[in-house]
Formats: structure tokens, C-alpha cells, sequence
């Protein structure tokens, strides 16, 4: 991790040239009890809880630094509704952003998030990308077993090596991938599905903070990134959303969230999300939540392959 790094504007996003569209964002979901009948909350539905919330947070941690990946594609779609087509169990993902020395938040922050759908493919890289649909035919159905499988697909994050370098697109495909601005109290929501998984990484999403560019009607440009890190999901909620379709006709085996080894195993400093939903019935959806502690003076773009994913001693090795 380069703590003290100062801003180095390794990369000048100036091509983030899309139309903006959506709305406003969502407030901070609250863990414990049971989800409303709708997974998704109105964007009237806001301040009373919320505010309450943050006035209580304490000031987190610095948030884990940890691979980029090769699958990024940067700020090519301006939106917070993500989920475009495709199927899966309903996610609404609210995120809290704050600098982690004064406690304050950052305002105005672009944040990129994106993942794999629910069989592990990637828009832009389903040629390279391994889901459910291409394992083995004698590969095991149903729940996902506790078996990693070793080596993860060619151009997928390799663990401990860092990642895996980028790749280049392969197709014109964006689904499950958007960026959104932080608010005033540094927050930005998006909805999307629960991710599914493939070989050789947990159930996870990925994410960027862009900070000091500017937005403008084409969308958000200059800039550097101060965190690339990811969110992660516990067992309970994974092995829940296995029995459920599309989830369950995937044929792949599953690195579970202690055998992964770019999740750092610290909790929620290391990007393990906070989830509500209705314990016996998850297909009706999740509402999941986190505070990102960011350095904004520094530059942390997840593409240094001399720095361990996770930044911890404790993330499990292979």
C-alpha cells in the first residue's frame, strides 16, 4: 500500500466522454432485520435513518488497496442502474466515501464499480472470461462446494501475483459496469444483481474513486484514482444465492472467502460488505453497504504488480 504516496496522475481520464444519465443517489442502507417488499429503495426514501447513521460512524479505517484486474474498462458508462439485461438476484449497493485521516467526505468523487454476472462473465471480455457455461461437463452442479479449483482462467485475477494484467476488450458489451458521483455527505448508490463467481475468486465487485476532476455535461474527466479496491460478500449470503436462479445452473466451482487471495480477511477494512435481506427468501433481493476509507492526496491505480493484493500478512497465499 502507498500510504504516503503524493498524486502521481499516472492516468489522464479524459476519456470519460459519455452522456450522463440517472438520478440522484440512494441513501445508506442499515444492516439487521428483514427487507421491505421492494429490493430497491424510492430515491425519496433518504435522510431520517441515514443521517442518524452517519452522524454515529466513527472514523473508518483506511479501506484495503488490492488488484485492479485485467477486466477494467474506464468510466465508459455514466449510470447507476448497472444491471442493463440481465438476470439475477437484485442489488442495491450503497457506498459511503470518506477521507480516512479527517473523517470528512468526498464530495463529488467519480466511482466506478463493476463485475462478473451471475455464471462469472464480464461484459467486454466474454471471450475471455470463464463462467459456469464452460467448465467441465462433469463439473459438479447445484450449491457451490468449499473445493477451490487451483489455477483461475487465462487473463482472470491470478491471487497472489497481482491479478492478472489488463486486457484489451473484446466486445462492445458494458453491463454490470457504471459510474456515479458521490453527494455532499460522500455517497453514491447503485443497482445492480448479486454477482456469481468463477474459478479461482470468491463472489466479489470491484471499485474505483476517482477525485480533483471535473464533471461536465459529456461526464468526468482528468483527475487521478486515490483507491482501487473490492467488496466482498460473506458465505451465508453466497451459499443462500446459489440455490436460487440463474445461480444454481452454474456448473463452477467456487473459491470460497477464506481461500481467496485478494480478499485480506480484516472485515470491513478489507471490503467486506454489510448485507440485509430476507433470510429465507434472498431471490427477493439485498441491500448491501460499506464505508470506503480513501487517501485522496494519493494515487493507488491497482496495477502495480509489486504490491499484494489485500496489503495484509494475512491473506492466504497459493
Amino acid at each position: 500500500m502507498t500510504g504516503t504516496q503524493k498524486p502521481a496522475h499516472k492516468r489522464d481520464l479524459t476519456r470519460r466522454k459519455v452522456v450522463v444519465t440517472g438520478g440522484a443517489a440512494v441513501a445508506v442502507v442499515g444492516v439487521g432485520g428483514t427487507l421491505a417488499a421492494s429490493a430497491f429503495a424510492d430515491e425519496s426514501t433518504t435522510s431520517t435513518k441515514a443521517t442518524a447513521s452517519a452522524s454515529a460512524e466513527a472514523c473508518y479505517k483506511l479501506t484495503s488497496e488490492t488488484t485492479e484486474g485485467p477486466y477494467y474498462i474506464d468510466a465508459d458508462k455514466i449510470r447507476r442502474d448497472i444491471t442493463e439485461d440481465k438476470e439475477g438476484i437484485p442489488l442495491t449497493l450503497s457506498l459511503r466515501v470518506i477521507d480516512s485521516e479527517t473523517c470528512k467526505p468526498v464530495r463529488n468523487a467519480a466511482v466506478d464499480i463493476w463485475h462478473c454476472d451471475a455464471l462469472g462473465i464480464y461484459s467486454g471480455y466474454e471471450s475471455l472470461s470463464t463462467g459456469g457455461g464452460s467448465a467441465p461437463s462433469d463439473a459438479p452442479s447445484g450449491t457451490p462446494t468449499d473445493t477451490p479449483t487451483g489455477e483461475p482462467p487465462s487473463g482472470a485475477p491470478s491471487g497472489g501475483t497481482g491479478g492478472g494484467q489488463h486486457e484489451d476488450p473484446t466486445s462492445d458489451t458494458r453491463y454490470l459496469r457504471g459510474t456515479w458521483k458521490t453527494d455532499k455527505h460522500g455517497r453514491v448508490s447503485f443497482k445492480t444483481i448479486f454477482p456469481g463467481w468463477y474459478r479461482g475468486r470468491c463472489v466479489h465487485i470491484h471499485v474505483k474513486v476517482h477525485v480533483d476532476g471535473e464533471w461536465t455535461d459529456a461526464g468526468y474527466e482528468g483527475g487521478h484514482t486515490c483507491h482501487t479496491g473490492q467488496f466482498f460478500f460473506d458465505e451465508a449470503s453466497v451459499i443462500a444465492s446459489a440455490a436460487v436462479d440463474p445461480y444454481s445452473t452454474s456448473t463452477t466451482e467456487r473459491t470460497t472467502l477464506t481461500e481467496d487471495t485478494i480478499y485480506d480477511q480484516s472485515g470491513t477494512q478489507g471490503g467486506l460488505l454489510k448485507l440485509e435481506y430476507h433470510k429465507k427468501n434472498i431471490a427477493k433481493g439485498v441491500r448491501a453497504s460499506i464505508t470506503v476509507g480513501v487517501e485522496p492526496d494519493a494515487t493507488h491505480e491497482g496495477t502495480d504488480d509489486s504490491v499484494q493484493p489485500g496489503a495484509s500478512a494475512s491473506a492466504t497465499s497459493s
